[in-house]
């Protein structure tokens, strides 16, 4: 179907891409306005990827004419005074919310607390008032109907409470549900079960005096078969399409770059990754990422791509490759292909045919600065910008993600910030209709919060890698809990998945730049904040080139153990876990640097931890809550004095330790 996908929630003047998904290149589009505002004059040109600016807020329906019919999209724009701060516009598929509430198509009333039509009270400004609010919704089937409840939260710093919220809710417009038998009750939508089609998708936004949050979905379907439900019964299953994998949030993810893991050696790459597969198990690895194994130009790094469909001849066959992931599968290992959709190399032989011939078929498949010169980011030589309003080029790239998808577990999307929000969309969509454990994992930084919104599962925490190299020059260790509150703090809903990483191939190793013992608080970070850990291939032993080969030879075995003891404390305990909550608590540094020590609590309903760690050079002694355990989960070893008679431990660089959730503010 080439219907162009979800409804959005938008801000006046945010600017939105339109594009058919699933696209025949060789048929005709067409955009219109069908309905708008009455005040507002916005229209659309003829191409068949437009970009749409509303100009007033209101209800629109766009309307796509299509070979396979008309499909209508909703777009519902809010005050642009109500537009989020650092709204990205990167991709140019424009995505902001604003307030409001009611129904698309059903029945509303008037008022606040997501009772109905939100009509504006003040500047939208924030004025020291608070920020961006947030939602998760949560589906459930209560006798005879489907029900979607809003769980609106405030912005962490604001004066707004959750019942100053108002919450609007849009039916998808791809599934024919009859909206006048949905109603509203309170911030609960409710539609009977007879009236369900075989597939009903609910989005919705929550909205305050100053700012609106990330879009969720909910969705209801007849037949759930292999579908990972939130909840089921009366013969209708209920997910929640915007969450990451279970698998995922747990993980302990791996990177290789693929060309130099097998060290000095001259086994072929996919043959060195699977004789190490059980080292990598012995680590607590449960995901692996490789760098590009497409193929490419002379860059070892892969990034560059000369052909989306073959498996790099460096490299070995698709069938090695296939092999290498059958081997993996077989251990237990989820495997992420690193997806390459901004660019191609100058050397694929499309781009050079553009760049050769103006008459090419090819040109429109590229951005230009010039008649030879092509369009790319950070002046980077090698490649050449793709152009997204050329349906070619999108039906191509899903043409690669089609194939690749069938063999692995998940994206790693490169440049995902580049490349245009409604092609996510769509990569989104495909993949969780074909396996909804499917995941998406974005790099882009820093990270967006309106990435949450049905582009991807899991994103790349930028702010707290930042955090993470500035303690390690020497900046206070505080910074990761604040990097982590974060999230909240700039948009991001309770339901967002990240990953943690202290480096990766493109940044320098950090025992190389902050010393052995700010290198292990480091890992400690990572495998107790919330979050999926990465460690990059050659991290746990203390490698120092950044893309040498591995010196597998020369590993830090004490290094080694001490990250296997890591991610086996993580596995293992509940209060780690990614539905553990981060809590603050107090707690004084004895002797050593305070500035470089951080204590903090990881709790869950039934379990909970305190973690400290120590990015100075020296051990430091620091007093806990009352009531905490002085034996350190990672070492098994007690960390108190002798008949201290209080919860005072020493810490050399990551100590975890068992309490109870009632001592935490003692």
């Amino acid at each position: 179907m080439h219907h162009p996908g979800p409804p959005r929630f938008v801000a006046t003047g945010d600017e939105i891409e339109l594009a058919p998904r699933d696209p025949d290149p060789a048929a005709t589009y067409s955009w219109h306005v069908a309905r708008a505002p009455v005040q507002s004059t916005a229209t659309l040109g003829d191409d068949a990827v437009e970009q749409f600016v509303p100009d007033t807020p209101g209800r629109y329906v766009i309307r796509l004419s299509a070979p396979d019919g008309k499909h209508d999209l909703t777009v519902r724009a809010f005050p642009g005074t109500l537009k989020s701060g650092g709204t990205h516009t990167s991709g140019l598929s424009g995505r902001s919310g604003g307030r409001s509430g009611g129904v698309s198509g059903g029945q509303s009333g008037s008022g606040r607390s997501g009772s109905g039509e939100y009509t504006q009270t003040g500047d939208g400004s924030d004025g020291g008032g608070g920020g961006r609010p947030r939602l998760t919704l949560q589906p459930a089937i209560e006798g005879d109907e489907a029900v979607v409840r809003a769980d609106c939260s405030p912005h962490p710093e604001g004066t707004e409470t959750a019942s100053d919220l108002a919450v609007e809710f849009l039916l998808d417009d791809r599934d024919d549900i009859n909206a006048d038998a949905v109603t509203r009750d309170g911030t609960d939508l409710r539609i009977p079960l007879d009236a369900l089609p075989e597939r009903a998708r609910i989005h919705a936004v929550a909205v305050g005096d100053y700012g609106y949050s990330v879009p969720d979905a909910v969705e209801f379907t007849r037949d759930g078969d292999g579908v990972e439900t939130v909840v089921s019964g009366a013969g209708v299953a209920a997910r929640r399409p915007y969450d990451a994998p279970a698998w995922a949030e747990d993980s302990a993810i791996y990177e290789i770059y693929v060309r130099t893991f097998a060290g000095d050696s001259d086994e072929p790459p996919f043959d060195a990754i699977i004789d190490r597969l059980d080292y990598l198990d012995s680590l607590g690895v449960d995901v692996i990422w490789l760098t590009p194994v497409l193929q490419n130009d002379h860059a070892p790094h892969g990034y560059n791509i000369t052909d989306f469909f073959e498996i790099a001849s460096d490299l070995g066959t698709r069938a090695d490759y296939e092999r290498f992931i059958e081997a993996a599968h077989d251990r237990g290992f989820k495997v992420l292909f690193d997806l390459v959709c901004n660019h191609s190399a100058r050397t694929h032989p499309y781009f050079e045919s553009a760049r050769d011939d103006p008459d090419s078929e090819y040109r429109d498949w590229y951005e230009w600065r010039s008649d030879t010169e092509p369009e790319t980011y950070f002046e980077w030589e090698h490649i050449a910008n793709f152009n997204f309003d050329h349906l070619p080029v999108r039906r191509h790239l899903l043409d690669a993600v089609a194939q690749w998808a069938e063999l692995v577990d998940g994206f790693r999307c490169d440049m995902a910030w580049a490349v245009p929000n409604s092609f996510w969309r769509e990569i989104h969509d495909y993949c969780k209709d074909r396996d909804s454990e499917f995941l998406l994992l974005d790099e882009t930084i820093p990270y967006i919060p309106d990435f949450q919104a049905g582009l991807f599962d899991m994103h790349f925490d930028s702010t707290t890698y930042a955090a993470l190299r500035q303690v390690g020059g020497g900046g206070d260790a505080e910074a990761v809990l604040s990097a982590i509150e974060g999230r909240a703090e700039i948009g991001f809903p309770e339901h967002a998945s990240f990953m943690l990483y202290a480096e990766n191939h493109d940044e320098t190793r950090y025992i190389v730049d902050y010393g052995r013992e700010a290198a292990e608080a480091a890992a400690g970070a990572l495998f107790t904040l919330p979050g999926a850990p990465l460690l990059y291939a050659g991290q746990e032993f203390g490698q120092r080139g950044r893309r040498d080969d591995l010196a597998w030879d020369h590993a830090d075995e004490t290094l080694q153990s001490f990250v296997s003891d890591l991610s086996a404390t993580r596995h293992d305990q509940p209060a780690l876990s990614a539905d553990a909550d981060l809590v603050r608590i107090p707690y004084e540094v004895r002797d050593g640097p305070s500035d470089r020590v951080v204590a903090y609590a990881r709790t869950t309903d039934e379990d909970a931890a305190v973690v400290v760690l120590n990015f100075s050079s020296e051990p430091t002694t620091v007093e806990l809550p009352v009531g905490t355990d002085d034996t350190d989960l990672v070492s098994g070893e007690h960390r108190g004095g002798a008949g201290d008679g209080d919860a005072t431990v020493t810490v050399d660089s990551v100590g975890v330790f068992p309490t109870d959730k009632s001592d935490l503010n003692q």
